[in-house]
């Protein structure tokens, strides 16, 4: 029972809020710290929003452990620092006893059993006559959190636990759904929430900055129907997004990653974090730090280090050298000089660009370390960047979840796999994505070429890469650097070994 005790403190924490500020002024505090009643007049309606921003604050509130768990097996990524169980994982011999397996998936299902519970919450609300109108909007943006949620759970284990209410002791009751039965809840999840939010960039949004918009339900919808192989689900919702007119590619990709790049008009969904422009004092932070720098010479002296638990794969380098990509390889990839002599030591990259270099653009140099050669370019902010007084690594930067070119590769996926569009053909959609970094258009896409761009595109990115290579069973693909990927035993990662001790159904599938 320790499963259902842990929920249960959790949610008695979570249900319990303080109610003596105004609405706006909580929307001048991290959303993280916005949690939720448990003793509540509903009848005092301008509170509903509370349960939204406690929404928020759970879906920012994301562990250190739970992307890099998930973004770790692709042939773009591998495993650094000192979690041998992660760098097993990442070479595909999973051990169930991991701790960070368990953690993830009480990460992820600790959200979706607290967002329940903000449902239930805000339909309280609109049962004592709260504006009908705000409170489905607010359970549509709550929908879209836990369809994405259910995606990563399920593209990480296959089969799993569906939750219906904010009762963790349901679970007990509830069937194992197939990968696929989840892929269709997200997908009829997603049609429910569409009509009922805002048609707007979540920058322009009034009541929550940044918040849920139409555009993120359409890219989730789309991610669970790729994974159906429902191309033309697929090519519908993204062409939705893309006739919006609503995002745009940012022309440069390096920034796109730093603080120009937050609330970007390519952002769909983006995580928000704050140093709210003072050198000390309240903040709120994604663990940047994870993929930070064990040893480095920051431009802002007392930058600080990192972990160093993310590294780019060099398969990842030279498919990125042999496209004569230099913009998006600059921007993903932060070279070590010893991670500079292990490329060159292959004959065939014996004589790198000039450009290629120890130290960004920006003047911070990254030294060599035991851990690791390559660091992640994407979880990089800048010390320049960093606000004065503010020393902590990737501080003030968001996290970006969804982007504008994830949903043109997207559509251009669907379209090379026999789906049809009018909004825009698969060689415009790849074309707009390699004009942004100054590459040349290509003329009848095929498949190969979409998934080498999106390869190219979302290197370091949440799994996608891995996601794209299971889709197609393209497991050869992952045997690189002495790997052995099997299919059929790799794809998933075992349940936690506590969760089957706990959910027998588990073990089962029953």
């Amino acid at each position: 029972m320790k499963y259902i005790r842990f929920i249960k403190n959790t949610m008695a924490l979570m249900m319990a809020f303080l109610v003596t500020t105004s609405c706006m002024d909580l929307l001048d505090e991290p959303l993280e710290n916005q949690i939720i009643a448990g003793d509540t007049d509903y009848t005092q309606s301008a509170n509903m929003i509370l349960m939204l921003y406690g929404a928020y604050g759970e879906l920012y509130r994301s562990q250190w452990e739970t992307y890099t768990l998930l973004s770790v097996r692709g042939d773009d990524v591998t495993a650094a620092g000192d979690q041998f169980p992660l760098i097993e994982t990442d070479e595909f011999r999973y051990d169930r006893n991991f701790w960070m397996y368990n953690s993830v998936w009480l990460n992820l299902y600790t959200d979706l059993i607290y967002w329940h519970g903000a449902i239930e919450e805000i339909r309280k609300y609109q049962e004592a006559g709260a504006n009908q109108s705000n409170a489905e909007q607010y359970v549509a943006e709550i929908k879209v959190m836990q369809g994405f949620e259910l995606l990563q759970l399920a593209r990480t284990w296959g089969a799993i636990l569906i939750p219906n209410s904010s009762q963790p002791g349901k679970l007990f009751d509830i069937e194992v759904s197939s990968f696929e039965a989840v892929m269709q809840h997200i997908s009829a999840l997603m049609d429910e929430a569409i009509p009922l939010l805002p048609s707007v960039h979540p920058k322009d949004r009034s009541d929550v900055r940044g918040g849920v918009t139409r555009g993120a339900a359409l890219a989730v919808k789309a991610m669970a129907n790729l994974e159906l192989k429902n191309y033309p689900a697929v090519a519908e919702a993204t062409g939705q997004i893309i006739s919006s007119n609503q995002y745009q590619l940012e022309p440069d990709y390096y920034q796109l990653f730093k603080i120009p790049g937050k609330l970007n008009a390519e952002n769909i969904l983006e995580f928000q974090y704050s140093d709210f422009g003072t050198a000390t004092g309240t903040r709120t932070a994604y663990p940047f730090v994870t993929y930070g720098p064990a040893s480095w010479t920051p431009a802002v002296p007392g930058a600080s280090t990192g972990w160093g638990f993310f590294a780019p794969t060099p398969k990842y380098i030279k498919f990125m050298l042999d496209r004569g990509e230099q913009e998006r390889l600059q921007t993903t990839v932060l070279f070590t000089p010893d991670g500079m002599e292990e490329i060159m030591s292959d004959p065939q990259y014996a004589t790198l660009p000039a450009w290629v270099s120890n130290v960004t653009p920006d003047g911070d140099r990254f030294n060599n370390h035991p851990r690791y050669n390559f660091l992640s370019g994407k979880h990089y902010l800048p010390s320049t960047q960093l606000i004065p007084g503010r020393f902590g690594y990737g501080s003030n930067k968001n996290f970006t979840a969804i982007r504008y070119s994830e949903v043109l590769l997207m559509h251009a996926e669907a379209l090379v796999n026999g789906a049809s569009s009018s909004v825009l053909s698969a060689d415009q959609a790849v074309n707009l994505v390699r004009a942004r970094v100054g590459l040349g258009p290509l003329n009848g896409v095929t498949l190969d070429e979409v998934l080498d761009e999106k390869f190219a595109e979302f290197g370091m990115e949440s799994g996608i890469r891995f996601y794209d290579l299971m889709r197609y069973n393209r497991a050869a693909e992952l045997n690189h650097g002495g790997r052995n990927f099997n299919l059929e035993t790799d794809r998933y990662l075992p349940y936690p070994l506590e969760q089957e001790n706990i959910l027998p159904k588990l073990k089962t599938g029953e």
